[in-house]
């Protein structure tokens, strides 16, 4: 894609799922309809929700609002403005989101997390094109589009009794579905570049990390659970841990991808690694850099829900469970005792993980 094309749009990607993506938002993007943005985190929900209002060519502004990052008792005055005296504390009129948005668009971000109670109102307003102000009793009309994001299942909820059925229904007016970045692995070399553009121009004491042929091979086999957001990760990870050095297969999978800095670092690079990081004033804890470090701190895992919105516990640490066992029968020379050692375990226990596990038996030596 051309500097051009970035500069306009915001989606980057040739693949045929963003192809089908950039169809479906420029053919509905004129139009008032409501539109509902569905999609796994992480996957770029905001940019699809930034483009429709960009392509809409509404001359008001787009106004965004996390449904999930706001207090409920919160979010209505917060989206619906508020009367001075409306509520203790109240000493002056307020201007909620919906007016900020008219003659733009109102983008509604994780809908699926706005309370019961506010979603009967968030219906009256959708369908009249009107607001109340909290403690007022007069009608503002307003035109304006409503744009609205989830990744949660918004049928499952409904059927739940979790979300109303009669909003979703309103607000699924037209449903646009993100594709997963899974889902469009060869698009993966543009947002790398546009990602490592912005980083250089944020911090411009950074030199390039040079990504191999390899390393996007390597990049092009990950299942990418955290979509785009994990991406940009990996990049920012890249810019402080290769500081303008060449980044191979094994760099990606054991160092980047994996998050595990101690893994194949010639021990002369550490200390010039840890001199660039503190030029550039970053942060960073010498002892992580050093070789032969052990696994993650329990603790590390503690800010998982930052960058993250689940996990499928158990089966994450029955994985985690079998590499450990199968990497200290293959480190231990196949000799179970040896193995049961290596991991803190008695014999007798390890054996019966691995028949829980179904990991092959091997016989002592």
């Amino acid at each position: 894609m051309k500097k051009s094309e970035r500069s306009t749009s915001p989606i980057l990607g040739e693949s045929a799922a963003i192809k089908r993506l950039k169809m479906t938002i420029e053919m509905v993007a004129p139009s008032n309809l409501p539109v509902l943005i569905t999609g796994p985190t992480g996957a770029g929900k905001e940019l699809v929700a930034q483009e429709l209002h960009r392509l809409s060519e509404r001359k008001g502004s787009l106004i965004a609002v996390n449904c999930a990052a706001i207090p409920s008792e919160l979010l209505e005055s917060e989206l619906f403005g508020f009367e001075r005296g409306a509520f203790t504390g109240a000493d002056r009129q307020r201007i909620g989101r919906f007016e900020q948005s008219a003659g733009g668009t109102l983008f509604l971000d994780e809908i699926g997390d706005m309370p019961l109670g506010l979603q009967s109102k968030l219906l009256r307003a959708v369908e009249k094109q009107a607001i109340q102000r909290l403690g007022g009793s007069k009608d503002i009309e307003l035109d304006l589009r409503i744009v609205c994001a989830t990744h949660k299942d918004l049928g499952k909820l409904v059927a739940d009794g979790q979300f109303r059925a009669d909003l979703y229904y309103r607000l699924a007016v037209f449903p646009i579905s993100v594709p997963s970045l899974s889902e469009r692995l060869d698009d993966i070399p543009l947002i790398l570049n546009l990602i490592v553009d912005e980083h250089l121009t944020k911090n411009p004491k950074f030199i390039q990390p040079i990504f191999t042929e390899a390393a996007f091979a390597v990049l092009k086999s990950h299942d990418w659970p955290g979509n785009v957001r994990e991406l940009r990760n990996v990049i920012e990870r890249a810019f402080i841990m290769f500081h303008g050095k060449e980044i191979l297969a094994e760099h990606m999978r054991d160092n980047l991808l994996r998050l595990n800095p101690s893994q194949n670092f010639a021990a002369e690079s550490l200390d010039t690694l840890w001199e660039a990081t503190a030029d550039m004033g970053l942060s960073v804890d010498k002892s992580d850099l050093e070789e032969h470090a052990p696994p993650p701190a329990p603790d590390k895992f503690r800010s998982w829900f930052k960058h993250y919105a689940l996990i499928d516990l158990r089966s994450y640490l029955r994985d985690i469970e079998i590499v450990f066992i199968e990497g200290a029968i293959e480190a231990n020379e196949q000799v179970i005792s040896r193995a049961a050692d290596a991991l803190g375990l008695r014999r007798t226990t390890l054996i019966e993980k691995m028949k829980k596990y179904g990991i092959e038996r091997f016989e002592e030596n």
